[in-house]
């Protein structure tokens, strides 16, 4: 009889699904991953195809188990992590979605937005759940598929139609339709949780015009989900782990001392810190939110929102064709020339923290004739190690124990996602935050954290305290810049950000 000693954890991405295949010591053991199309039907729209996103995690998951040479008797649990706020809403019947999902990235709804904020219910939204009004968390997603999908609201409000965040979708996928759940740090954004009661709120519900019927259940991040339909890979196996993929990797990175800060970088940049079991209400524009949740107690986060970082350097491959591959921006900015100073304001949709500016948009500056591909690849690294400088200081200076004489989070950023790969921009991060960055030996770290999770659920993994004596560090990049340097070249981004502001 096989005994389940592996843990399956699914990483739904912005732009591919992974499956990959740890082992009771959290081992990779196998791995598989599947790219999906991107959908721009508008400017300022992006959609995936919920059927791409499920046929590729489903082709992943057996991929990697074929790979491994396991079959379901050998997996203890799954974990899942996904991209989050992407928002779908499915008909329960035959579990098909309605329409497109609606990417995080999304701006379509900011005009709704700034609606909601000029009417003054910004500070009831930041109160209940942590966030700010933007387009970038599902409320108005959710509004805008029920007002423009040809019957949904009617629908709806008849409990015909279920919404979920990508985890939630998966969920019902996997099931066969028996689970309609989601975990409390996707639900902490959505704009319609109350993160400190741990409920949907029915204030903030009737605000957006959200019928209450639609919602999933909120649970744990460690808890038993439900099983998945037998015929999906031979037989049944437990889902036992789910978090939001920034919240994953900040499990995955043994964040769980207050103080504790992870910068991840994929196609955006979200840095978080956590802040314990009290939520800190940001006076510099940036967000609370749910970290984890284990046995009903949640401990909680400041986070700080990039919406462009990987993104940049696709833009350069995709949308320039100065590379063909992301590997190539590393050499190309060592060798660009020192004396320019050329400066990328990724704003292509909008402004994340601490800005949060939806109309501001994509801009260069300094650029000269003798700028070329090398400057270009320079100042796309260097635009998001500048952003994660601003969402460093404004955690500085939103918790206490965040300030200059803390020995926590002035002490170290531990960094992962596939920019982190990269020793030039994790070099210059250091250089411009004048900090120690850690990159882990493991850098898979959002599907550990997703690994954990489940893990930790079936009795196969230690307590959060003796999980994070696992981590390792793999390097450690030092600061090496001189003062004036640094001085000078933020002073320059700043000035780039003022001008590149909507109200400029």
């Amino acid at each position: 009889m096989t005994v389940a000693r592996h843990i399956l954890a699914i990483d739904q991405g912005t732009t591919s699904s992974r499956a990959l295949i740890f082992d009771s010591k959290l081992e990779v053991v196998a791995s598989a991953q599947r790219e999906f199309a991107q959908h721009f039907p508008a400017s300022g729209w992006v959609e995936h195809e919920p059927e791409d996103i499920w046929e590729g995690v489903l082709s992943t998951c057996r991929e990697a188990l074929r790979k491994a040479g396991l079959d379901a008797a050998a997996i203890a649990a799954i974990g899942i992590t996904n991209q989050r706020e992407t928002t779908l809403v499915w008909d329960r019947r035959t579990g098909r979605a309605i329409h497109r999902a609606i990417v995080w990235q999304d701006r379509r709804t900011a005009g709704t937005c700034a609606d909601l904020v000029a009417a003054g219910h910004e500070a009831l939204v930041a109160a209940r759940t942590g966030l700010r009004i933007d387009p970038y968390f599902s409320a108005t997603k959710i509004a805008w598929l029920l007002d423009n999908v040809p019957g949904a609201r009617r629908r709806a409000e008849a409990g015909e139609l279920a919404f979920g965040t990508v985890d939630s979708f998966l969920l019902w996928r996997l099931t066969g339709g028996a689970v309609h759940a989601t975990d409390a740090t996707n639900a902490s954004r959505s704009m319609i949780f109350d993160i400190h009661r741990g409920v949907w709120d029915d204030d903030l519900l009737a605000l957006f015009g959200i019928p209450a019927a639609l919602l999933p259940e909120v649970r744990d991040c460690a808890t038993l989900f439900g099983e998945t339909a037998p015929d999906l890979f031979g037989a049944a196996i437990p889902v036992r782990g789910i978090a939001g993929d920034q919240q994953a990797a900040t499990i995955g990175q043994a964040c769980f001392s207050p103080g504790m800060v992870k910068s991840t970088y994929g196609t955006g940049c979200f840095a978080l810190l956590n802040t314990g079991e009290t939520p800190v209400a940001s006076k510099h524009r940036l967000l609370s939110t749910i970290a984890y949740q284990l046995n009903r107690r949640r401990s909680y986060a400041l986070e700080g929102s990039i919406f462009i970082a990987g993104a940049a350097v696709q833009w350069l491959r995709d949308g320039l064709g100065i590379i063909k591959d992301a590997s190539e921006t590393g050499p190309l900015a060592r060798a660009a020339d020192p004396a320019q100073d050329v400066y990328l304001v990724p704003a292509f949709v909008g402004l994340g923290a601490p800005h949060w500016d939806a109309q501001a948009r994509g801009a260069i500056f300094g650029l000269t004739r003798g700028s070329g591909p090398r400057e270009f690849a320079k100042a796309a690294l260097e635009s998001v190690c500048y952003q994660t400088l601003d969402l460093i200081e404004a955690m500085h200076a939103d918790w206490p124990e965040a300030g200059p004489g803390s020995k926590a989070v002035r002490s170290v950023l531990r960094v992962d996602g596939g920019m982190a790969a990269s020793d030039w921009t994790m070099q210059r991060l250091a250089d411009l935050l004048d900090l120690p960055v850690d990159r882990p030996s493991l850098r898979e770290t959002t599907a550990l954290g997703a690994a954990y999770l489940a893990g930790l659920d079936a009795g196969l993994l230690p307590e959060p305290d003796r999980f994070a004596d696992l981590w390792r560090l793999e390097r450690r990049f030092t600061p090496g810049m001189a003062p004036s340097e640094r001085s000078r070249k933020i002073d320059g981004w700043r000035d780039s950000v003022r001008r590149t502001l909507s109200g400029a």
